[in-house]
C-alpha cells in the first residue's frame, strides 16, 4: 500500500480499498489485513513524524532519492517503533525480510543500519518495556538489573 501510495499520491480509505480490491491476496486472514491496513494508513497520516525520524539517522541520504522500496520499508518499520506495541527487533526482522525479498542485499544493510540507529534513539528516550514471566519468575531483563 505504502508502494502504491508513493508512486500514485492516493492515500486513505481510498487507498486501502483499491489495494485490497485489486492488488491485494484474497486468502489473508482479517486480523492480518486489519494490521496492515492500520499500518500503511498509520504511516501515512504521520509521515512528517516518520519521516523526521529516518532523516536523522540517514547521514547524506534525502528520503526522496532512496529506492522506493527502501524508503518505504523504513517508513513502515519507524512507524511500527512508534505507535505499535511489536518489539523493536523484531520489527526490524520483519523490514529486513521485507527488504530480501522487494529490494536488494545492499538494502538490506543500509535498511538495518538505520533502523538500529533509531531503535537505539527510542531506547535511551523510552526503554522497552521489561517483560517478566511470574509462573518462573524470569526476565528478559539483564542480570544487573535484577541486583539490589
Amino acid at each position: 500500500m505504502l508502494f502504491a501510495a508513493d508512486v500514485s499520491g492516493t492515500c486513505g480509505d481510498e487507498l486501502a480499498r483499491g489495494f485490497w480490491s485489486e492488488l491485494a491476496d484474497g486468502e489473508m486472514e482479517p486480523d492480518a489485513r486489519e494490521f496492515a491496513t492500520r499500518l500503511a494508513l498509520g504511516t501515512l497520516a504521520n509521515l512528517e513524524e516518520v519521516d523526521e525520524r529516518i532523516r536523522s539517522r540517514a547521514e547524506h541520504w534525502r528520503i526522496t532519492r532512496m529506492a522506493l522500496v527502501d524508503r518505504n520499508v523504513l517508513r513502515l518499520a519507524v512507524y511500527e517503533f512508534l505507535h505499535e506495541a511489536t518489539p523493536r527487533t523484531v520489527t526490524i526482522n520483519e523490514a529486513l525480510e521485507i527488504a530480501r525479498r522487494f529490494s536488494t542485499y545492499e538494502a538490506t544493510h543500509f535498511i538495518n543500519g538505520i533502523l538500529d540507529a533509531i531503535k537505539g534513539d527510542l531506547d535511551k528516550e523510552s526503554p522497552p518495556s521489561e517483560t517478566v514471566n511470574e509462573e518462573e519468575g524470569e526476565s528478559d531483563a539483564p542480570p544487573e538489573a535484577h541486583q539490589p
